[in-house]
């Protein structure tokens, strides 16, 4: 994984912690939460304050996620909010603290001033035996404070300030008044300056989890259903209608139609579809020429074009679908009959916009997995397993491609793939029915298939 360092493709992004004072400050949060501590002196912390480092040194990745359902995370700055989550356990996690820290930026930014603020992200779950227990998990909050308490003792001093003005005896009450000026050498003016963060409840209706081999949970949509890349006989009753395996494609391109999650990319407003279709294309050349053993070090758009022509009888289904689709979209050739069970049928797919639509982009790339860019960009934990296993000329092809093509400008390539704009008044050729009305009749999905 050392390219992937490197080029700041794997743990990049994460908050450097060298200042002995930020350093003990993490230390005492760390024992506030787990009981333990670092002899680490400089060390990376993402989003949720966790450190590989730390992780290594206490033989512990999950010291900050208690059977990976528990997060609890330190910050020691705001400036975590743009860092990644990693060994992340559920889809959900880091959109929760990247808004609790954007909501209380300017109380977070004036606690960590002066101490570290320890909290969790709080569900009713503590362990996950059995996938069923998955589903116990609906609400969370967010739950924080300084390892000192301040927040506590201000809500706690406010609370004697209120008693001290509405209490008839209190401009005598010595001992009220000798609390309240204790808890302000702690807090400060409370008045002035509140000292509180805001109570934050999530509802987590729709998600991924890494547990039991990866499934998604979609309870909040018409037609509910769980996607299970294990195999479907281990998940037996889950307490939800329908549970489909990875594999079962039909019964996949069903619920995303049902419940309208999916658009096809050649007729998405805005984007260059012949483009992005192209790519996906060379993307796939370059995994069979790597299969091949062809050296990619440099290779360009022509140069895959010329492997594409060499290695042309050893092409997969899936490019000669996209090809096909290319054509019509480029030259009118005729349509071309992809249906769920062609292997280029999720290639050819985005999620639409909604709210779940980075949930969508995340499924889809576990069913193109040629598609290096969208696993890396959508389901990172997917495509380091999968980097793990590809011959040296796919990886040094991949980590020179997103270093190249990807890293100089994230946002812009993220808007291009799945960016949304509004519709235009008038086509800009004549309408054509979308993919999935094109694929035929699947038959019913039944309940419990996959």
């Amino acid at each position: 994984m050392h390219r992937l360092i490197a080029k700041g493709l794997m743990f990049g992004n994460l908050i450097r912690v060298d200042s002995p004072v930020l350093v003990e400050r993490y230390n005492r949060a760390l024992m506030h939460l787990s009981g333990r501590q670092t002899e680490q002196k400089v060390f990376h912390i993402d989003i949720s304050g966790y450190s590989p480092e730390i992780g290594d040194e206490l033989d512990d990745q999950l010291y900050l996620n208690h059977n990976g359902v528990n997060r609890q995370f330190i910050l020691l700055t705001t400036e975590q909010a743009r860092a990644p989550l990693l060994n992340a356990k559920f889809s959900t996690s880091r959109g929760i603290l990247r808004q609790f820290i954007d909501d209380n930026r300017a109380e977070l930014f004036a606690l960590t001033t002066r101490d570290a603020v320890a909290g969790e992200i709080v569900n009713s779950v503590y362990r996950t035996d059995t996938p069923a227990r998955l589903f116990d998990i609906r609400k969370l909050r967010v739950e924080a404070d300084t390892t000192g308490g301040t927040v506590a003792a201000a809500k706690q001093l406010g609370e004697m300030i209120d008693r001290f003005k509405t209490s008839a005896d209190g401009w005598y009450d010595d001992v009220l008044i000798g609390q309240m000026i204790g808890l302000a050498k702690e807090t400060g003016d409370v008045v002035r300056n509140p000292v509180q963060l805001r109570q934050m409840e999530f509802v987590q209706d729709n998600f991924w989890t890494d547990h039991f081999g990866g499934i998604y949970i979609f309870r909040d949509v018409d037609h509910p259903a769980a996607i299970v890349a294990a195999p479907r006989d281990d998940f037996a009753d889950l307490p939800i209608p329908y549970t489909f395996a990875l594999g079962n494609r039909s019964a996949i391109a069903k619920f995303l139609s049902l419940n309208d999650l999916v658009e096809p990319i050649v007729e998405a407003r805005g984007v260059d579809a012949a483009a992005i279709l192209r790519q996906k294309m060379d993307f796939i050349v370059a995994s069979v020429a790597a299969q091949m053993g062809a050296s990619l070090k440099g290779a360009s758009r022509r140069d895959l074009r010329n492997l594409g022509r060499q290695y042309a009888r050893q092409l997969p289904e899936a490019w000669q679908g996209l090809a096909a689709l290319v054509r019509w979209a480029e030259e009118d050739g005729p349509w071309p009959k992809i249906t769920s069970e062609h292997p280029a049928y999720f290639y050819t797919l985005r999620a639409k916009a909604h709210p779940d639509a980075d949930l969508i982009n995340m499924l889809l790339a576990e069913l193109t997995p040629l598609d290096f860019r969208q696993l890396f960009i959508c389901h990172k934990e997917a495509f380091y397993a999968a980097y793990a296993t590809w011959p040296e000329e796919k990886r040094d092809y991949v980590v020179d491609f997103l270093d190249r093509e990807y890293q100089v400008d994230k946002a812009g390539a993220r808007a291009a793939l799945y960016g949304h704009e509004a519709p235009m008044d008038e086509p800009q050729r004549p309408p054509q029915p979308d993919l999935i009305t094109r694929v035929g009749p699947w038959g019913a999905v039944t309940r419990g298939r996959g």
